[in-house]
């Protein structure tokens, strides 16, 4: 293969919702570009794209597979990205190391959730967008009106530059309004029948035309003036017009394929090495630093690793784009993440499960390689003379938690170094170490993903797990003042223990001004602050630590003895053993003994009165709310909103955005579990959510006491 330039170089994603077609749109540009002699099938379970064994057994896209193309003396790097929002982090990823981003849609159904989920990911990137309407040989394909929901949802700037002469099962033929061809098929596909313009159709694709020139016209200033003299272009003027109004946003072309018959395929990947963005044609990367990184083949080194894959007889392959100069094999880096040497073995151009050694991979350009030593996703290796650090992809939070064990106990470090490999492979998995909730959570985008991993760790780990529902994690915290003493004494022969603390608690809220004096049950105590310590607690919230013994009653070498007492009583709050959090503490007397008190005399006095004055502040367990954010069609509101007052949740507002409903809502996080599961089932998989933690909220009385009850038969048992 020759060493293509940056300027010869396109990088562009395959997304869009589960079912649209990726896969198979896939197949046939690689069949298109001679890659492969015969087009495989989903059905088949032998496609180029999906030949992991899981994807095989779901029949679904579980990972982005990365394949290039060479098209008229350019290449052409593919990522075809996962549909299902479970699988959200491929794409992800792909867009953010494409230049390009081809939206498909299902002739079928139209602009879907997960085709708005696409698109506004590729809204938040910039990038530049191409809308795609696949199985057009589908009953109830209305292209027309695919066309009109998409103009009204994304606006004037969808452009068709095709549109089928006929849709459902006999469709055959395209015009193409840039050429102003007739493009039709035989049923076997492939090459096109490359006609005039039936008579017919002349006026229609006419007008189709001009509306493309005039768009073509708007991404230039020369363009438009030549446009409003002469009302045409030439169709390199519109070349040029598209491609500029692309990479501002200006246009977004709409084209007609089938993949599965391998019809429009050609023309589609015409269009793509003639007129879409070259690396070179879009905006200067910057690194972490905020500095700009051009694409330029003579500066210093510098790769991004965006994919690890493990496979089978290989180990790790680690997919990486060139973000600065170039790649050689046996070239020397150093890890910008970790600090290590690498030394890069044989460099390949991307081939899904294949791989074809190349010499050199320049800026722009996307390749893998393996048998790397300390290189993990998201890592960056620069070459001499240069200091880059790229971290450009954020993911979204997770939506599907489990607790995960092994079967077999023995297998848990087994179990957790599987957990790590596989997160390489996929950053949206987030396992966590719980040491609050004493369990190990798996943390995902939905159900499915969580599915997915389980048959990947007994099929391919040989290790048996189960999921559990995982625990939440609540926090005490108390609602009105109260005092407490307590005497710890201890004599069993020598030196005897004994340290007595009294102290008042209070809840703390951010600002409150410092205490003067308490009234309890009529006797007034005035405060005389010695010393305040605020801590910010790991888990939330603060403890704030005040000082105000007088008269020598407690030492003060024995004060942080007496915090230390208090935070470990925080740690196992007296209601549920959950983080205590907001809670202020006067130590404001007490007494000690000049032979027997200790540290630890007075850290226990102080655990003792804590927790005897916490018990009686009105003590009150908090639940974490998230804000929760729904996309749903119209049809589904009334049955969504339904389920979600039936979850305990407040809903905070209604929006239409895209053509479908955004309901904006407050959720506790315990009814939240498996609500991607409820979501699915009532919409048909139609709708999606996201989630972002908001605060802590106090839990209905009935459940507090559940709770509390529930925590008191665990003590028991532990016992």
């Amino acid at each position: 293969m020759k060493v293509y330039q940056t300027n010869e170089i396109k990088n562009i994603a395959l997304i869009g919702s589960a079912g649209s077609g990726k896969t198979t749109l896939a197949e046939s540009m690689v069949y298109e570009a001679g890659i492969i002699k015969r087009r495989g099938s989903v059905e088949s379970k032998n496609t180029m794209s999906d030949y992991f064994p899981v994807e095989q057994e779901y029949g679904y896209s579980v990972f982005s597979t990365v394949f290039h193309v060479e098209w008229n003396n350019k290449k052409l790097n593919i990522i075809d990205c996962p549909g299902s929002d479970d699988f959200v982090g491929g794409s992800i990823t792909a867009m953010n190391v494409t230049d390009q981003a081809v939206i498909l849609i299902n002739g079928q159904y139209g602009p879907e959730v997960g085709t708005m989920n696409a698109f506004r990911n590729t809204e938040k990137l910039k990038k530049p967008v191409i809308f795609l309407v696949n199985q057009l040989d589908r009953e109830n394909c209305d292209f027309d009106q695919i066309l009109n929901q998409l103009k009204e949802i994304y606006g004037p700037n969808c452009v068709p530059v095709q549109y089928p002469i006929a849709t459902g099962p006999g469709f055959n033929a395209v015009i193409d309004v840039l050429l102003m061809k007739k493009y039709s098929w035989k049923p076997e596909g492939g090459a096109p029948i490359i006609e005039d313009i039936p008579a017919d159709q002349l006026e229609k694709a006419k007008e189709m035309k001009a509306k493309l020139v005039e768009a073509a016209a708007a991404g230039d200033d020369t363009l438009m003036e030549k446009f409003f003299e002469s009302e045409d272009l030439s169709e390199d003027e519109m070349r040029e017009g598209i491609r500029k109004g692309m990479v501002t946003r200006s246009i977004f072309p709409v084209f007609c394929v089938c993949a599965g018959k391998d019809m429009g395929v050609r023309r589609l990947m015409e269009f793509l090495g003639n007129v879409v963005p070259f690396v070179s044609d879009m905006p200067v990367i910057q690194n972490a630093a905020g500095q700009d990184v051009p694409a330029d083949a003579s500066a210093p080194a510098s790769l991004y690793f965006f994919k690890t894959g493990v496979e089978p007889h290989i180990g790790e392959v680690s997919y990486f784009k060139v973000m600065s100069g170039s790649v050689k094999s046996g070239d020397d880096f150093t890890n910008a993440d970790r600090g290590s040497k690498e030394r890069i073995g044989t460099i390949y151009a991307c081939a899904g499960a294949n791989r074809i050694q190349v010499d050199q991979l320049v800026a722009g350009d996307i390749g893998c390689t393996v048998k790397l030593k300390d290189v993990k996703t998201g890592n960056t290796l620069n070459g001499k003379d240069v200091e880059n650090k790229f971290n450009f992809i954020k993911y979204p939070n997770s939506k599907f938690s489990r607790a995960i064990k092994a079967v077999n106990e023995s297998e848990t470090e087994k179990m957790m170094t599987a957990l790590q490999k596989m997160r390489q492979e996929d950053p949206t998995w987030v396992v966590e170490q719980s040491k609050e909730l004493r369990q190990i959570i798996v943390h995902g985008q939905g159900e499915f993903h969580l599915r997915t991993l389980k048959w990947r760790m007994e099929n391919n780990e040989k290790i048996q797990i189960e999921y559990i529902e995982p625990k939440i994690p609540y926090r005490e915290t108390i609602t009105k003042m109260a005092r407490a003493d307590y005497r710890h004494k201890k004599q069993s022969g020598g030196a005897g223990q004994f340290g007595e603390v009294h102290l008042i608690v209070e809840p703390y809220t951010e600002g409150m001004p410092d205490p003067t004096s308490f009234k309890i049950n009529g006797q007034e105590f005035k405060m005389n602050i010695k010393g305040k310590e605020e801590v910010s607690l790991d888990w939330g919230g603060k403890l704030v630590f005040i000082n105000s013994v007088v008269g020598g009653a407690i030492d003060m070498r024995f004060m942080p003895a007496i915090l230390k007492g208090i935070m470990e009583r925080m740690e196992q709050g007296p209601l549920t053993g959950s983080y205590a959090r907001d809670v202020r503490v006067i130590v404001y007397d007490g007494k000690m003994h000049p032979v027997d008190s200790n540290e630890l005399s007075f850290m226990l006095a102080a655990r003792n009165a804590f927790s005897a004055a916490f018990k009686e502040a009105g003590p009150k367990v908090l639940e974490p709310i998230y804000d929760l954010e729904v996309l749903v069609p119209g049809d589904y509101m009334g049955d969504v909103m339904s389920d979600l007052q039936g979850r305990r949740a407040i809903i905070m507002g209604m929006d239409s955005e895209a053509g479908y409903q955004k309901l904006s809502a407050k959720i506790p996080l315990k009814e939240l579990s498996s609500y991607s599961i409820a979501l699915s089932s009532i919409t048909g998989g139609r709708a999606s959510f996201s989630t972002s933690f908001s605060s802590y909220e106090l839990v209905p009385n009935d459940i507090q006491q559940a709770l509390i009850k529930q925590h008191e038969e665990e003590m028991k048992d532990e016992d």
